[in-house]
């Protein structure tokens, strides 16, 4: 499956190469051929089965001709995917969708959605079977959990006490039956239930010190694994975002707690329900080798449906998955984009819209209820034909008095027992297997490699002097996309403001995306103070900057916090000079809460231009050696922007304006204007 919006076509690279011999994972494709957000061309799909050594062809072909495809293959998808044609009949088109998962479709389905366009890829002589995968390790991805191994010993101590005392409850119904009622032997009747009654006691005693000892476990292993892949996830590079979606970035954070649950319990449980298993057929053979192998028989049975019914249900969960994430994007977008639909009256196309992914969603959930009740319904029937014929020839034992009617009742507790114990164990063994599917989509997180943050070299930081110097510096988002900027040379002395500017589209988001660490360069390096901003390290060279972006948003919290971005040992004299400076103080003193009132990324109440000037604080509280503002003051009206232009222009650090209006550009030193991604005019003002 896919894990990045536009790597569809990469993908289906991977699945084709897979199905020849050559196993190989997207995260490795990935980082031989970067995808840009906007998608893959036939072209780059050429290029990337070249490498692999596969022969290419793409042909446009109508419906009918189908069948004189090479399968499988690829096929342009809706006008914006990629996907796996598998194999074709009369009536059905077998797909296997990047975004979704294996597609059974109608011809007539099929033919909606298909372009016209395939490309075929046929391995060539130079193309080698072999594995290129790497088996996931729960633990491994998710990090090592203090005293997990002497926690889980002691709840598997504990239970195995547990289902010893249960093991015990037949001996007493066989001792009750054979020795107490067949002798009329009250005293031995009272001395059974008081002796089990204490043991009951017992059981329940360690069972609720068990059910403790789990639950503290399940929240520690949650509390530092959430932990861990938060950590991770703040620190992985901006593209990794920009080319996923919010709901599905939340749906593989939130597998880490259906691996945790699982964990947590399951775990310990199987090898309990393993031995407990084993120690109940030992016992059950004792009483009789032919029952015992009818139960093993009704086992066995279980196992191999238990197997068949796997995929179709990992393949529906999967879809669940997808689907739900889906679901989540839609709806995050339509609560954080609620002025614009109102605006133009979408709401009821918002609704259908997210209904449809909802229906989606609950479609594949009932997939897997089906598939579920269906197993279910034949497992009823398999032991309920293995308890018949139990209690059958057991009575037939204990017509031919090779059973006593206590050892009856006491080998069908045991089946039940063994029944209970190795059908929880095999399923708990196929949940775990489950797990994978989970533990591959956290490993898109955590097998993605972070920014590099050391420092080297022992350069102390304090002491660079702010200048800037660009050395042929181009950037592009991927091999197969044009260049957004080329070639820049440009030098900014310590202290200078300079302007960028330039049409829209021109690169200078990018460039000072580039300059602030937020994106890195294609080619060409950048110098802070003479050092290449890779010996800095990232976390130190952004430690010297301060930025308004154009995307930047406030968070919950209030005004005074967003200021300080949240110091615990915020500075409240600082945060109203930087308020000042940004020429919004008069404005939140005249607040009923003052620096107290509540903001957040929606709802706040503010203006665009009353966001622009907190955000313009909050860079500015941050005391740093650069300043950058991308259309920093471009919601603000002119005595306003009059007020921020000339407290900027007082600072004694270096300043980067991307602007377009020349009120901003003229409080400069100096303006760079970009066209093409191309520095075109270099020139200093008076």
């Amino acid at each position: 499956m896919q894990d990045e919006a536009a790597e569809c076509g990469l993908t289906c690279i991977c699945m084709i190469a897979s199905y020849w011999g050559h196993n190989i994972e997207t995260t490795s494709m990935r980082r031989r051929f970067s995808i840009s957000i906007k998608g893959t061309s036939i072209t780059a799909l050429i290029a990337m089965a070249n490498s692999l050594f596969m022969r290419t062809r793409p042909v446009k072909l109508g419906m009918q001709h189908l069948g004189n495809l090479k399968l499988p293959c690829i096929l342009h998808w809706d006008m914006n995917h990629f996907v796996v044609l598998k194999s074709v009949s009369n009536n059905y088109v077998l797909v296997h969708d990047p975004a979704v998962g294996i597609r059974r479709l109608s011809i007539e389905k099929f033919s909606s959605h298909f372009t016209g366009i395939a490309l075929e890829l046929i391995p060539t002589s130079q193309f080698s079977k072999r594995n290129e995968t790497n088996k996931i390790s729960l633990f491994s991805i998710l990090g090592p959990v203090t005293g997990l191994k002497i926690r889980l010993f002691h709840i598997f101590l504990l239970g195995i006490a547990l289902q010893v005392c249960v093991l015990t409850m037949p001996f007493y119904i066989q001792w009750l039956v054979d020795e107490a009622l067949v002798a009329a032997d009250s005293d031995l009747v009272t001395i059974l239930g008081i002796g089990f009654l204490l043991l009951v006691v017992f059981q329940t005693s360690i069972n609720a010190v068990r059910s403790w000892f789990t639950t503290v476990i399940a929240t520690n292993l949650n509390f530092q694994w959430l932990g861990n892949v938060f950590a991770h996830l703040m620190r992985l590079p901006i593209s990794y975002f920009e080319k996923r979606h919010i709901g599905d970035i939340t749906s593989r954070f939130n597998s880490i707690q259906i691996i945790q649950h699982n964990l947590s319990t399951q775990f310990v449980d199987a090898v309990i329900d393993g031995l407990l298993a084993l120690g109940t057929a030992i016992i059950m053979s004792i009483y009789s080798a032919q029952l015992t192998a009818v139960a093993c028989t009704a086992v066995m049975l279980y196992m191999v449906m238990r197997c068949v019914i796997f995929h179709p249900l990992r393949n529906a969960s999967s879809e669940q998955i997808i689907y739900l994430a889906k679901q989540q994007t839609y709806f995050f977008e339509s609560v954080r984009g609620v002025q614009s639909i109102r605006l133009f009256g979408r709401s009821n196309d918002r609704h259908n819209g997210w209904m449809n992914f909802l229906a989606n969603q609950f479609n594949a959930e009932l997939r897997i209820r089906k598939l579920s009740i269906s197993y279910q319904s034949a497992n009823n029937l398999l032991f309920g034909i293995e308890r018949i014929a139990v209690i059958w020839l057991a009575a037939l034992a204990v017509l031919n008095h090779h059973f006593s009617i206590g050892m009856l009742l006491a080998f069908i507790s045991f089946q039940d027992q063994f029944n209970q114990r190795i059908t929880s164990l095999i399923d708990k063994a196929f949940d775990l297997r489950m797990l994978v599917l989970h533990a591959e989509r956290i490993a898109d997180i955590l097998m993605t490699e972070v920014e590099p943050t050391t420092l080297v070299d022992g350069i102390n930081i304090e002491y660079i002097n702010a200048s800037i110097e660009f050395r042929n510096v181009s950037f592009r988002y991927a091999e197969s996309e044009p260049y957004i900027i080329k070639n820049i040379n440009l030098i900014i002395p310590s202290g200078q403001c300079i302007a960028i500017a330039g049409a829209s589209g021109c690169g200078k988001t990018t460039l000072v995306k580039i300059l602030s660490g937020l994106l890195r360069a294609s080619e060409g390096e950048i110098l802070v103070g003479g050092v290449n901003i890779d010996r800095l390290g990232l976390v130190n060279h952004q430690k010297s900057f301060g930025a308004v972006m154009q995307e930047d948003t406030l968070f919950t919290g209030s005004i005074g916090d967003n200021i300080s971005f949240f110091n615990p040992s915020a500075d409240q004299e600082r945060i109203q000079t930087c308020a000042t400076m940004a020429a919004i103080h008069k404005e939140i003193t005249n607040m009923t809460m003052g620096y107290h009132t509540l903001v957040g990324d929606i709802g706040t109440g503010l203006s665009g231009g009353q966001k622009q000037r907190i955000l313009l604080a909050r860079a500015l509280y941050k005391n740093p050696k650069f300043l950058i503002l991308d259309e920093a003051t471009s919601h603000l009206d002119s005595w306003n922007e009059q007020q921020v232009n000339s407290a900027i222009q007082k600072l004694q650090l270096t300043r980067i304006i991307v602007a377009h209006r020349p009120e901003t550009i003229a409080m400069t030193q100096r303006v760079v204007v970009l066209q093409d991604g191309k520095i075109t005019q270099d020139e200093v003002l008076k």
